[in-house]
Parts: structure tokens; C-alpha cells; sequence
């Protein structure tokens, strides 16, 4: 298993990569600025399954294919960009549900946050190309290297739970200002909407 040196050192390394602003954040706040903050947490938790499953198919080999095959790695890119572009349209299709729900309305839900999250953290293939990389480099050659990568896997999304949930919580709390009036939402969930196609349109375009 990883020494205590390596598991400071991966720690260390995550927290940071972790922070650099990329998908899995901008999805956060865009969610929560959409949906509000506890749906946005229950899609960061979806995010994090959608990790562990990249991290188990790095630890049996799967992702190696992804990251050394052009077109395996272009399809998977482009499906789940294409996911968060619906998922933005969706939003700016429905940015007054927020609204009539505080005057009184009843908005059709869109989908499970869990769902949405994990379909969002299971298509991003930087994440499978980054664990590809990142992740042997903390194991002990020793030891059972697929059981290590997969418990590495593990400990990245638990950080990264925390991490994206505290950016959903102060997306929320700017969102319940918003909430003061009402008629506020719909900019905001616009807003939203708008960072998600963004988002996705960043995706396709990106090496």
C-alpha cells in the first residue's frame, strides 16, 4: 500500500489540482445558481461516484485505452460535453421554474441531481487521462497496483466532495440573495444556464 510519504504527496497534489478551476467547479456553481444549493450538492456527490467509476476502470486498465486511443478518448469527450450543453439549455429553457416555485408554482423536475452529477464526472476524459497519469505514481510497485490506484481514486473524490461542496454552498448563498426578489431568479438561472453551455462549448473545442 502507499507509504505515509505518498499519501501526504497525493494529498498535497489533489488538493491543488483540485482547486484549479475547471468542469467539475464550473458545474458546481452553475448548477447552483440554476437549481439551488442542495441539488448542486447531491450533483457534486453524482460527480464523485462518476470518479470512483473512472478510477476503477483506470485500476483494471480500461482507462489506458481511453487516454491512448484518439477516438475513444474524442467520443467520450464529446458526449459529455454535449450532456452539459442540453443541461445548459434546459436551464435557460426553465430559468423562471425558481420563481414560480416561490410564488407558489410547481416546476417539473429536470432529472435526478445524482444522475445529472455522475453522467457529468463519468464523460469528462481529462479526469480518466489525469488518473492515468497521476494516480501510479502513489503506488507502491510491491503491492496490488489496481487495488492501490482504485483506493487513490477513492480518496481524490471524498477531496473533491469537499472541496466542490463548499464552492455549491457560497453559489447558494449568492443565489438566496438573489432569491429576495423573486423576479431575480430568472437572470440568475439564465446565468446559469449560460456558464453550462459555456462550459460544454470548452469542452468540445479543447485538446
Amino acid at each position: 500500500m502507499p507509504s505515509t510519504n505518498q499519501w501526504l504527496a497525493f494529498a498535497v497534489a489533489s488538493i491543488l489540482f483540485i482547486q484549479v478551476p475547471g468542469p467539475s467547479l464550473l458545474f458546481t456553481i452553475g448548477r447552483a445558481l440554476t437549481v439551488g444549493r442542495d441539488e448542486a450538492i447531491l450533483s457534486v456527490v453524482g460527480n464523485a461516484l462518476g470518479l470512483v467509476v473512472q478510477a476503477l476502470l483506470v485500476a483494471v486498465g480500461l482507462g489506458t485505452i481511453v487516454a491512448a486511443s484518439a477516438t475513444a478518448y474524442t467520443a467520450v469527450k464529446v458526449c459529455g460535453a454535449l450532456y452539459v450543453v442540453w443541461l445548459g439549455v434546459q436551464a435557460i429553457r426553465h430559468r423562471a421554474d425558481a420563481r414560480l416555485s416561490m410564488e407558489g408554482g410547481v416546476p417539473v423536475r429536470r432529472g435526478h441531481p445524482i444522475r445529472i452529477g455522475f453522467t457529468v464526472g463519468v464523460t469528462n476524459p481529462k479526469t480518466v487521462v489525469f488518473f492515468v497519469a497521476f494516480l501510479p505514481q502513489f503506488t507502491d510497485p510491491a503491492g496490488p497496483v489496481g487495488a492501490q490506484t482504485a483506493l487513490l481514486g477513492l480518496a481524490f473524490a471524498v477531496m473533491a466532495v469537499a472541496s466542490d461542496s463548499v464552492w455549491a454552498l457560497l453559489a447558494g448563498q449568492a443565489r438566496d440573495w438573489f432569491a429576495r426578489r423573486p423576479a431575480r431568479l430568472d437572470a440568475l438561472g439564465a446565468t446559469g444556464g449560460t456558464m453550462m453551455l459555456g462550459l460544454g462549448a470548452t469542452m468540445l473545442v479543447r485538446e
